[in-house]
């Protein structure tokens, strides 16, 4: 077997595959002024999908996530989850979403395949959480981590971005959040992409800041699996959930990328930052590409970087984050 594997020997385990770019939210780093249809587009059909993940389990990838945009505004997304459970060498489904139908769907998906799902929630305070977001859907989605809760799910990762003058001083209030549920709190850092410039610099907090103070609190890190995402994750005998922290202006943030991007119209991302992608959909038509597909794949990891250049301020093609599944 051909693994995934690029020039400075790291292993890609990992692949995010959006499924959409539509979103029905509108959060301040992402899509301000909201989803604009692009009448050209069409997104990957499910035997597409299907072709996809059984070429990328071949050489190697086990663990799936499907983001969007919003993945939950496709009307077959459990048929989605179902398909790239059921690819053999896949062991791990997980999903991102804003969590707007999860109450009434995530059941569903847990039964589908399922097995792990990150939410975002990026403020505790319901009109925080409107100003952030642009809808006011906060009681939603905390009503869809409690429904996780029952339908099985043992964890819930919960994404929230770090924003000085917005968020930032919740610190206390998630904290307080967690100490008694099986909750991964994710603080992201703050990144600048395509036209956020303004935005970046009005808001961005360090993500070391909240590390330093993870630390002298008394939390620990954990040891990093090889499936694992970006976070820095933390324990403390007191609480019950984790903190996770990704960090991408860290010092070699980008040595333990394990993680490929596919687009919702089937271009592979090397990286989040920084190439216009890699066209796979000419081999997505039919059963018999997958060794042509294979092939690609491999090919275009020799161009990938050491790491992405966002300390140099190259934020690449990358206008937002819903694009390419960020």
């Amino acid at each position: 077997m051909f693994e995934l594997q690029d020039a400075f020997a790291r292993k890609f385990h990992y692949l995010r595959l959006s499924v959409t770019d539509v979103c029905n939210f509108r959060c301040q780093y992402c899509l301000p002024d909201g989803y604009k249809p692009d009448g050209r587009k069409s997104f990957l059909t499910l035997d597409e999908i299907r072709r996809l993940t059984r070429a990328f389990a071949a050489m190697g990838t086990n663990k799936v996530r499907i983001t969007g945009g919003e993945p939950s505004l496709r009307k077959d997304f459990t048929a989605i989850i179902e398909t790239v459970a059921a690819t053999p060498g896949i062991r791990k489904v997980a999903t991102t979403t804003n969590g707007y139908r999860m109450a009434r769907q995530v059941a569903d998906w847990r039964r589908a395949g399922l097995s792990a799902i990150n939410v975002s929630v990026d403020s505790l305070d319901s009109r925080m959480f409107h100003q952030i977001t642009g809808e006011n859907r906060f009681q939603e989605v905390m009503a869809g981590i409690d429904a996780a809760f029952a339908a099985g799910f043992e964890q819930v990762k919960v994404n929230t971005v770090l924003m000085r003058g917005l968020n930032d001083g919740e610190l206390g209030r998630f904290l307080a959040w967690i100490k008694d549920n099986p909750i991964q709190l994710r603080f992201i850092e703050l990144m600048q992409t395509g036209e956020m410039d303004e935005l970046f610099s009005r808001h961005h907090v360090r993500g070391a800041l909240i590390k330093e103070q993870l630390l002298h609190a008394g939390w620990q890190q954990k040891v990093r699996a090889h499936s694992d995402g970006p976070a820095e994750v933390f324990w403390h005998p007191d609480y019950v959930g984790e903190i996770g922290l990704i960090m991408p202006y860290a010092k070699d943030f980008c040595a333990s990328c394990n993680r490929l991007r596919v687009s919702s119209v089937g271009k592979l991302h090397l990286c989040l930052f920084g190439e216009q992608g890699v066209e796979l959909r000419d081999l997505l038509a039919e059963d018999g590409h997958q060794a042509a597909l294979q092939l690609r794949l491999r090919q275009a990891l020799a161009d990938k970087k050491a790491t992405h250049f966002l300390h140099q301020g190259q934020t690449g093609m990358t206008p937002h984050l819903a694009s390419i599944g960020g």
